[in-house]
């Protein structure tokens, strides 16, 4: 008797629910998911106008071989007999670190070992770290380099105001920096070849225009799982065709935060380092580019790094990239507009181009169109969505995109899905960010892992089961989402008539993978 009463409360709920979907669907769903459509539809042509406007430049600047060299003045330094050393300009390069235990050495070897004459730099470690164990290591490299006859100096602070910017304004604030004309900027993972500097500094010194010089990064653990070799495809179309394509047609990009070098005078006039964001490096570019410097990447000077082969570590990093810039955005729009200095033309670039389309709605259009809108309409076939819009437009976008790594060519569509999930979190950060709210500010350093995970496999620890808690294994938005496309997917089963039913199961179970954490590379706790 029971489980019949049971089926017939049951039924009845069923009854009452598709009753209250009948009433609404027509005067409120299909109206609001059709603005929806349309909304998505304008941001995926803009998207498209300007992946194609890229591709275009791109193509132009590697037709004509329009070379760094070629549009800027560039001529080895030399030396000058009766000057001696002093006719070189003095270089400062900073360091910003914290608790960097796995790679301090990496990077302060690489630092000590840039070839200028050992007069005319001094290498400046700002060691922000909260381990007294690590600070300790870190001083010790510090001197084991300064006995060597290296100008290295160690600087530490008592609290970590502003973070990475309070640290390298801090560092600026040091007597000897009077004397530099020019800083180099590394992060802890970063190790410049010996020859940066003679590659990067007769630029500055021959255009008084210059303010920053920026390299490219290479990867140096891109091959370490699926994970890195995804970062991989999107941070070289970011360095192979964004970065070059600013430079060569305004002379302007957001500034990589490392891996650089800025002209002293260019930075002080544009009003030093700023933590009103978590992106200081981009906050600083857009205020000298207002001040009317101009900026050169150099696309084949390359700076070996490590990416984030953890997904806690690069789910915080790409909070932080995608939070930072829309509240710049927020904070910076109409300083831009007012500004006198640069032209119009760009103007619309910064405003439009580099914020606007590929700091807000490239985040947002990739999550709500096709995690949330696209699946919508299986359930409401009365919205349809145009095939240019759901296929060939994010084709050609995303075949654009593919360009920056021909070698991972073969994992597009698994590039896509890992975009597609990690596109809920940016959107999220993005929202954050527009409006300031809680975790705007957050700034967690980027967990380097060096050789760790080398040294602790082939260790006792690689015998144990690893230990993870909850909160690093577990995302339940993500788990919302897909269990959300899988449902989409089902619907479509038995109902549709598109069969986007494949992409729905496979972008659920894509979401799925990463809501239980099980992307990247895990590091046992010993």
């Amino acid at each position: 008797m029971d489980g019949v009463s049971f089926e017939g409360a049951k039924d009845d709920i069923t009854m009452q629910f598709a009753m209250v979907w009948s009433q609404i669907k027509a005067p409120l769903i299909v109206p609001m998911l059709r603005i929806a459509v349309f909304l998505c539809l304008i941001m995926s042509v803009m998207m498209f106008i300007e992946r194609v406007y890229m591709g275009i430049v791109i193509s132009l600047v590697k037709l004509f071989g329009r070379r760094p060299e070629k549009r800027y003045k560039w001529e080895p330094m030399k030396d000058d007999v009766e000057l001696g050393n002093s006719s070189y300009p003095m270089v400062l390069v900073q360091i910003p670190m914290y608790n960097e235990r796995e790679v301090y050495q990496l990077s302060i070897g690489a630092a000590c070992g840039l070839s200028w004459p050992s007069d005319r730099i001094v290498v400046q470690v700002l060691d922000d770290s909260t381990d007294q164990a690590i600070k300790e290591l870190v001083q010790i490299e510090c001197q084991r380099w300064a006995s060597k006859g290296v100008n290295i100096k160690y600087e530490v602070r008592d609290n970590r105001n502003g973070y990475k910017a309070g640290a390298l304004k801090e560092g600026m604030k040091r007597s000897y920096v009077k004397q530099c004309d020019y800083v180099a900027i590394f992060d802890a993972d970063f190790q410049p070849e010996p020859d940066f500097l003679w590659r990067t500094i007769p630029f500055l010194v021959h255009n008084p225009e210059l303010a920053l010089i920026q390299a490219r990064w290479k990867f140096v653990n891109s091959d370490e799982c699926l994970m890195t070799r995804m970062q991989e495809m999107s941070l070289d179309y970011h360095f192979t065709v964004e970065q070059e394509v600013g430079s060569s047609s305004y002379a302007f990009f957001g500034f990589n935060g490392t891996a650089g070098v800025w002209r002293i005078a260019a930075l002080n006039e544009a009003g030093g380092w700023k933590d009103r964001t978590t992106v200081e490096d981009m906050d600083l570019a857009v205020r000298a580019s207002l001040k009317g410097w101009k900026f050169c990447y150099l696309s084949d000077l390359k700076v070996k790094n490590e990416l984030p082969s953890t997904l806690k570590a690069y789910r915080y990093q790409q909070h932080r990239w995608s939070c930072g810039p829309a509240n710049l955005f927020r904070k910076m729009v109409l300083e831009i507009i007012r500004n006198k200095k640069v032209s119009t033309w760009k103007k619309v670039h910064v405003i439009y181009s580099f914020f606007f389309v590929r700091k807000v709605i490239a985040h947002i259009n990739t999550f709500v169109f096709y995690c949330i809108v696209l699946p919508a309409t299986v359930v409401v076939p009365e919205v349809v969505v145009p095939k240019w819009g759901a296929v060939y437009i994010p084709s050609v976008i995303t075949l654009l995109n593919a360009v920056g790594t021909p070698r991972s060519l073969h994992l597009l569509v698994f590039w896509i899905l890992f975009e597609n999930v990690m596109s809920l979190h940016r959107t999220k950060a993005t929202i954050i960010g527009l409006l300031e709210a809680s975790r705007v500010n957050e700034w967690v350093v980027t967990e380097k892992l060096g050789d760790a995970l080398k040294s602790k496999a082939g260790g006792k620890v690689a015998s144990k089961k690893p230990r993870f808690k909850i909160g690093d294994r577990f995302h339940l938005l993500e788990l919302g989402v897909g269990f959300y496309l899988f449902f989409c997917g089902c619907y479509d089963v038995m109902f549709g008539k598109n069969h986007y039913f494949i992409f729905l199961f496979i972008q659920a179970i894509a979401f799925f993978i990463m809501a239980f954490g099980y992307v990247g590379t895990f590091v046992p706790t010993s």
